[in-house]
């Protein structure tokens, strides 16, 4: 499979700009195409100390049991302490696979401890530890054609990141944080982890992945159309 997520690397820029339309989002696609033409597509965010971890909050949904939709099933999820908890990783890879979190806790994993930047202005370090996203879509075989990997979550978050940020080392599925298992209000049972953007493209409360071809804007849920960047790089 490295072989084949070499292709994927070497293929991603030549993709379809993934932002569009006003001038916002062309300001957004110029940040894109900067980015991946300025930076190595590899290059690591910082990472500190023990001694610089900091107070995190959790801003945003805190507890997505309220939520009309997946609400319901993650207050019994988590009733159970996720035992039975699955997340399925389907779309453009040879084979659909549904990981509990025992078995991707049993994955080789990665700790890190990195700066969480958020666009509303204040920042914090925190220590994560989790499987490499990257560990996983190779699991379930990336297809050659895969350009995007799509995350959703229980509280009706959706977004989306390209191949490139993917299979970054640095981009985990986090269960742990600050030498704990996941606590609910930073998205228990398990969260991306995108160091390389703003901290809202770290999707908490993740419920399922799928790998696409194309670009997906997600429709009215995603953030194109909501105001937000889709590419928050820094």
């Amino acid at each position: 499979m490295a072989s084949s997520a070499g292709v994927l690397l070497a293929g991603c820029s030549q993709t379809d700009p993934p932002t569009y339309g006003h001038v916002l989002r062309m300001g957004d696609l110029l940040t894109y195409k900067a980015h991946r033409l300025l930076l190595p597509a590899q290059s690591l965010a910082r990472e500190y100390d023990y001694a610089d971890i900091s107070s995190v909050p959790a801003i945003g949904t805190t507890n997505p049991s309220g939520h009309k939709e997946h609400g319901p099933v993650y207050e019994r999820l988590l009733a159970n302490r996720f035992a039975d908890w699955r997340l399925p990783v389907e779309g453009s890879v040879a084979r659909p696979l549904a990981f509990s979190l025992d078995e991707l806790k049993r994955m080789p994993s990665r700790t890190q401890i990195t700066r969480h930047t958020c666009e509303e202005g204040w920042s914090a370090i925190a220590q994560w530890t989790g499987v490499p996203l990257r560990s996983v879509l190779e699991s379930a075989g990336i297809r050659s054609t895969a350009r995007f990997v799509q995350f959703y979550a229980y509280d009706g978050w959706v977004d989306g990141i390209d191949m490139l940020d993917a299979l970054h080392p640095q981009t985990i599925l986090a269960y742990g944080m600050n030498g704990r298992d996941l606590p609910i209000s930073h998205g228990a049972p398990l969260r991306a982890r995108v160091e390389t953007q703003l901290g809202y493209k770290s999707t908490k409360f993740l419920r399922r992945i799928v790998v696409t071809d194309h670009f997906d804007d997600h429709g009215a849920r995603g953030f194109i159309q909501n105001g937000w960047s889709w590419y928050a790089g820094i």
